[in-house]
């Protein structure tokens, strides 16, 4: 899967899922732009990479004039701009009476207005390049509800069906959109958040994550290096036949009934299998 000539762009690119995409992407040959809300973690990711390999653009990526102005700077920087990778996020709780109203409008802000910026900002290079791939991280919450997070699932579901229009409406144009939709993954907001749930049964964090992953198929959570190679293939010219998907990569989450597993577990418990 090699991404040699290629210019990227990585919005949320400072941190867990989003450095890995940019860390195997460089590795893989390609020159990318780095975008997020935070420099100083923009300059250590970039510090940590080759010389020339990597430029960075803060901001906001619901905001029309940030999102501008990421593609401009990925332009001016490698000249072209043939991959985008929208992963900039974030999660949100809270049942729909419970959540501010303020909360669930910046979720879809940053989770799906974000997207359509960057994409409406991309395309038109894309055209003029003679094409493009667009990878969008949404998530098995867009696939199937989590507990108390409407705002985030509706988010990510619209983003899946972002991703089906624009890989419809620009085929033509050989730009191929896919989402990838990842399930538990090990990053520091993940692991700082499950920790504390941990905390309140009295085990460590890492018996934590082995509990709740019992029911999974792989029984584990993944690492952010794992979504960077789906995003890798989708980048390169070996998914040139690959467009409109929404890939799971979430251990067999989505297969799983939770009757059956709640009954599984019940039985595990009882000595019974």
């Amino acid at each position: 899967m090699n991404l040699e000539g290629k210019v990227a762009l990585v919005t949320g690119g400072g941190t867990g899922i989003g450095t890995a995409i940019v860390e195997r992407f460089v590795k893989d040959g390609a020159k990318v732009c780095i975008s997020g809300r935070r420099q100083e973690m923009l300059d250590k990711v970039a510090q940590s990479l080759p010389s020339g390999a990597i430029a960075t653009c803060s901001g906001d990526t619901s905001k029309d004039k940030d999102a501008a102005r990421m593609v401009e700077t990925t332009v001016s920087f490698g000249g072209k701009i043939d991959v985008l990778v929208n992963n900039a996020a974030i999660s949100t709780d809270g049942s729909v009476a419970d959540v501010d109203p303020e909360l669930f409008r910046e979720t879809i802000a940053i989770n799906l207005i974000g997207p359509f910026l960057l994409m409406r900002a991309t395309i038109p290079h894309m055209i003029e390049n003679g094409g493009g791939s667009i990878i969008n991280i949404a998530s098995v919450g867009g696939k199937r509800c989590l507990p108390f997070m409407p705002a985030y699932c509706s988010s990510k579901a619209g983003l899946i069906m972002l991703t089906k229009q624009t890989a419809l409406d620009y085929g033509s144009k050989n730009i191929r959109c896919n989402a990838v939709c990842p399930g538990g993954i090990k990053t520091a907001m993940v692991e700082q958040e499950f920790g504390q749930f941990g905390k309140m049964l009295g085990i460590e964090p890492e018996e934590y994550f082995e509990v709740i992953s019992e029911s999974l198929p792989l029984k584990r959570f993944g690492e952010p290096s794992e979504i960077a190679g789906i995003c890798t293939y989708l980048a390169s010219d070996d998914a040139s036949f690959t467009t409109g998907a929404a890939m799971l990569v979430d251990a067999g989450t989505a297969i799983v009934d939770v009757v059956g597993a709640s009954i599984s577990a019940s039985l595990r418990k009882g000595g019974i299998v």
